[in-house]
């Protein structure tokens, strides 16, 4: 498999980066890798990279993008960060990949029993940590259910990953409320930006 070049860049639209992206982790799950020499696509993509979709992941070392869709060299842009939340920093750099670079998709990536997350359902504190935690509880506050305190944090899997997938629904309103440029893209059709759910258990990733 060769490395994307402008042209087949150029072609591409967000609903077949979307198929690309759910063909990849059908491969993941499958065990069954694209055939592709990485050092032949070192070479190709050593003038230029054409990534066709940006993924915003947690930095959890089980939910490595590239891995998780089965990509290679130069195939998509990897933004990491705990809790996959987004500020002024990861914004700029999804207005790169998307205006200047020439993404067509933006998927906001949560995983389910995310670290990241028990910490903000627990209200963790320590050191530079506590601020991280800070940007997830919006998401801890918005899930309603369950009312029972005692069942609202990191014991509780049902709950942490219910917390997960709003962080990232928060995420993606996040990401209209303070990008113009990606908002006015999406709504002209140049780009999607959509939310998925990765299950560590099995090696699915789950579209929303």
């Amino acid at each position: 498999m060769k490395a994307h070049t402008k042209e087949t860049q150029a072609t591409l639209t967000p609903d077949k980066a979307i198929a690309f992206l759910k063909e990849g982790n059908e491969r993941f799950q499958g065990n069954l890798k694209a055939n592709r020499n990485l050092l032949e696509q070192v070479n190709d993509t050593s003038e230029g990279q054409f990534p066709f979709a940006t993924i915003l992941s947690c930095i959890d070392s089980r939910v490595s993008a590239e891995l998780v869709f089965d990509q290679g060299l130069g195939d998509v842009f990897s933004v990491r960060i705990a809790g996959n939340f987004v500020n002024e920093d990861i914004l700029g750099s999804m207005e790169f990949a998307c205006k200047l670079a020439g993404t067509k998709l933006i998927v906001v990536l949560g995983h389910t029993s995310c670290g990241a997350i028990k910490g903000a359902c627990d209200g963790a504190e320590m050191g530079n940590l506590t601020k991280l935690i800070e940007k997830i509880t919006p998401a801890v506050n918005a899930v309603s259910e369950p009312k029972d305190e005692g069942l609202r944090n990191s014991k509780n899997l049902d709950f942490v990953d219910s917390v997960s997938k709003k962080n990232v629904e928060l995420t993606i309103d996040r990401i209209h409320a303070e990008s113009p440029i990606l908002t006015e893209m999406e709504k002209n059709g140049e780009i999607k930006i959509v939310g998925a759910m990765y299950d560590i258990n099995t090696g699915a990733v789950n579209f929303y």
